[in-house]
């Protein structure tokens, strides 16, 4: 009773919707509507036609989209508040009507009849708005144009087909597709999968100079099917091109350097198409099930068309071209500029590309960080194909560090810094360093550690693409560990520090006894010509220097690498000239202390001996001037004019080697003090910080710039250190000339004393004075009237020179210091407040 109670509740409530709806359209005033009669009940019958109807709709049941559907018609015909109203109706409908399952049926329903009633008004035609005045007839099979009074709209209603034209016209269509395409779509199917596979079909060929597949001229195809097997024929061009460069690339495999990362390439292309293959052998299988007509049910679910076929190869022909772009951009390239240009490609919004590329990328740049991973633990560059980042070339020793390995930037990756590239290039120097350098073994301890730490042993390679963080710090915890063992053993078993120091005392002059020393004995032996010294005999008084003074008490090792160096000279030059000190800096020091360093260190060590000369120089010349020279008795027998002569030669000697000792006491104080002791300690300062070799190389190469910028030999002072130059070359000649001085004083006191002598005393002091190379014509060895004449003249002569001397001195070092002012490093202008505290060379050059 309940089920027959359910089948009848239905057509009544159909019933009531029929007479609810035609109750609102009668006109006022009008006799309630008869049910019985005949307007009612065709009504009814078109009601239930249209609910029985098995037509079904071209839209998705989706009530929330018809519903949105629906709001926005509204909104856009300017209904805004019926669109309000339709949405508030709407939630109450699906709240209350819980138990109705078809409700995007209904509103779908609602929708058709609404755009009916809109297009009826519009053609306005004589009709209902909705189901009244409709004449339903058994007969009819079109629309009828219903006359009643008092209605102006209508609806066009279809009649039942009792001669089944739906089906005739399904069959025409049919025969018309058949009369345009003299080829069915199951063989098109077919010949297009062929195509897929690079593989000629019956009506579909490769055309080799268009690079395309193109039907055959003498079948007759429709333009539409003739679109759609070009569109999908396009997949078999871009395999062809992915296939062609896999085959080729195994082709010369045999002949040819393709590389590591060409072979994983090839590889990850195989591994994708080995896919693609699988796809179209489930499409050939669906291929053999026949194409259901349009009036029949398909007999299989599995039948492939060229609109299925289309949709089955839409994600593969995104990845083939895909794959065909990056053959195309690789063909050319190797190793990491091969994996760069892939990467390029997988910076993609497209989520299914982006993992079709991460995956593709991981098989690629297998081999290269495979590559990484030896290099920064074991520090070996198994490179046969010229693919990796780090290119190292054979040197000698002391040149790998700079020289041995060096990054290629064509062949980094996109996903490597330059920064994380050079840790790595560092780390793995650093390995070969010890190893080959040092025939250190030490760093297979860190090394080991680092793998095992970082979990680099867990699986070949330890990290792949994608996984940047673990590389990141593999490598970091990799060049922390050697760097720091690399620092020790350069610091601790090579002596690195003390190395530092001893080039700092000797060839910089810091170890003042030795250097007094050495200049006192070497002086009369360097006056000579440069080609007369004897680099034997002066390597013998270096030594003799050394075990006089403290430098006796260093390490054997240290003085041992000590040593004389004559440099080549010239027509002229003195032993002053050529002789230098040498530190023979060996494996593994030599890295730091390179050739062009020590050119550095021994062109720092010219100029500072020739500063030291002029300093023995001037102390020679105090001596030569001591004041009991001019107390000396033997000048009471002198005339006063004479005597006076001598007092005023004697002073102004006396205040030009003041004046030259104030400038270089204060310039040599400079230099051993502001210029080397401050450049010393700073570097002692970096060296403590360094973490690498690289930190210790470039805080030496500071130390060395320091020195050279201050002490006026860089390139910026150049005008400052030849007017020093000309300075000391005065001063020296200064000496000279108070050396004459002095043997001219010397032999007058020689010559008053004969006069007070025997005749055989007087013979043997002529002996004497013949011996200093003195002529027997000169004023000495005249008679005691001449006497007076020619020291007069001596000692006026004495006083020109030394006024010539004194004014060009006075004019060098204005102009010397003059300069200073102007200079950019800040430490020579303090040099110019210690030559000029009191601002007397300021007022004067002003």
């Amino acid at each position: 009773m309940d089920d027959e109670e359910e089948q009848q509740k239905l057509p009544d409530l159909v019933k009531a919707l029929v007479h609810h709806l035609l109750s609102q359209n009668l006109p006022p005033n009008s006799p309630p509507l008869n049910p019985t009669s005949s307007h009612f009940q065709n009504s009814l019958r078109y009601a239930h036609r249209i609910l029985s109807s098995h037509l079904t709709p071209s839209v998705t049941p989706d009530a929330a989209a018809i519903a949105e559907s629906i709001k926005r018609r509204l909104a856009t015909e300017g209904r805004s508040s019926e669109a309000l109203s339709f949405a508030d109706l709407y939630t109450k409908f699906v709240s209350k009507a819980a138990d109705v399952d078809n409700k995007w049926a209904l509103l779908h329903l609602f929708n058709i009849i609404s755009q009916d009633r809109k297009t009826a008004v519009k053609s306005q035609l004589d009709a209902s708005v909705f189901l009244p005045n409709l004449t339903i007839s058994d007969n009819n099979v079109g629309p009828r144009r219903i006359e009643n009074k008092g209605w102006s709209d209508g609806v066009v209603v279809l009649a039942k087909d009792p001669n089944n034209r739906r089906d005739i016209a399904f069959r025409e269509y049919v025969k018309l597709v058949k009369e345009e395409n003299d080829v069915t779509e199951e063989a098109m199917v077919t010949d297009v999968l062929y195509a897929c596979q690079g593989v000629d079909g019956k009506y579909v060929k490769f055309d080799n100079e268009n690079n395309c597949y193109v039907l055959l001229d003498s079948i007759r195809v429709s333009r539409g099917t003739t679109g759609m097997v070009y569109r999908l024929c396009e997949l078999g061009v871009l395999f062809k091109k992915v296939i062609g460069y896999i085959e080729q690339s195994l082709g010369r495999f045999q002949t040819e350097d393709v590389g590591t990362v060409g072979q994983a390439f090839c590889s990850a292309l195989q591994n994708e198409l080995s896919d693609y293959y699988k796809l179209l052998a489930v499409l050939e299988a669906h291929s053999s099930n026949p194409i259901p007509l349009l009036s029949e049910s398909a007999s299989s679910v599995n039948y492939l068309s060229l609109r299925r076929l289309a949709v089955w190869l839409a994600e593969p022909m995104v990845k083939m071209k895909l794959m065909a772009d990056l053959v195309e951009k690789c063909r050319v390239l190797r190793g990491g500029a091969m994996a760069g240009a892939i990467h390029l490609h997988a910076r993609h919004g497209d989520l299914m590309v982006h993992e079709f590329m991460k995956r593709l990328l991981q098989r690629v740049c297998s081999p290269l960080f495979e590559m990484v991973k030896r290099w920064v633990l074991e520090g070996e560059l198994e490179d046969i194909f010229a693919e990796f980042f780090i290119v190292g070339q054979p040197v000698k020793a002391e040149s790998l560090w700079r020289e041995g390995y060096r990054l290629h930037d064509a062949m980094l990756p996109s996903f490597i810094s330059a920064s994380l590239a050079q840790r790595i290039l560092r780390t793995g120097k650093s390995i070969n360093f010890l190893r080959v350098c040092c025939e250190d073994r030490g760093w297979a301890h860190a090394a080991t550690e680092v793998a095992i730490d970082t979990g680099a042993t867990a699986r070949r390679g330890g990290f792949g693409y994608g996984e940047t963080d673990t590389l990141e710090s593999l490598v970091d915890e990799a060049s922390k560990r050697i760097d720091k063992h690399l620092l020790d053993v350069i610091y601790e078993r090579y002596k690195f520090k003390e190395h530092c120091l001893a080039i700092k005392r000797y060839l910089l002059l810091g170890q003042g006894d030795f250097v007094q020393y050495l200049m006192d004995i070497v002086g009369p032996e360097l006056s000579g010509p440069a080609n007369t010294i004897s680099s034997f005999k002066v390597a013998g008084l270096l030594e003799t220097a050394i075990r006089a003074s403290n430098a006796q008490y260093d390490d054997p090792d240290i003085l041992d690498r000590l040593r004389v160096k004559m440099m080549p000279h010239e027509s002229g030059d003195r032993g002053w000239d050529v002789f230098s000190l040498e530190y023979d800096a060996r494996v593994p020091l030599d890295t730091v202390f390179t050739e062009s360093v020590m050119a550095r260190y021994l062109r720092i060590f010219n100029f500072l001996w020739k500063l030291k000369r002029v300093e023995h120089a001037l102390i020679g010349a105090w001596k030569t001037l001591k004041p009991n020279c001019i107390t000396s008795n033997s000048f009471i027998r002198l005339q006063s004019s004479v005597k006076m002569q001598l007092v005023s030669a004697l002073r102004r000697c006396k205040v030009l080697w003041v004046k030259i000792n104030h400038f270089i006491s204060n310039f040599q104080y400079y230099i051993m003090f502001e210029v080397l002791e401050i450049s010393w300690s700073n570097f002692l300062s970096e060296m403590e910080v360094a973490k690498d070799l690289d930190d210790l190389l470039a805080a030496h190469e500071k130390y060395m710039d320091s020195i050279v910028e201050k002490s006026l030999l860089g390139e910026l002072s150049q005008s400052l250190y030849k007017s020093l130059v000309v300075i000391f070359d005065l001063i020296l000649r200064f000496r000279s000339h108070a050396d004459i001085l002095y043997e001219g004083i010397h032999m007058l006191q020689a010559r008053i004393t004969e006069s007070s002598l025997s005749s055989r005393d007087q013979k043997k002091t002529r002996k004497q004075l013949k011996d200093k190379s003195l002529d027997e014509g000169s004023w000495v060895a005249d008679g005691k009237k001449a006497l007076t004449q020619h020291a007069g003249e001596f000692l006026r002569k004495m006083e020109q020179d030394l006024d010539a001397i004194t004014k060009e001195y006075t004019s060098l070092q204005e102009e010397f210091i003059s300069q200073l002012p102007v200079q950019q490093h800040v430490d020579l202008k303090f040099l110019f407040f210690r030559l000029d505290f009191n601002d007397f060379y300021r007022r004067v050059v002003s």
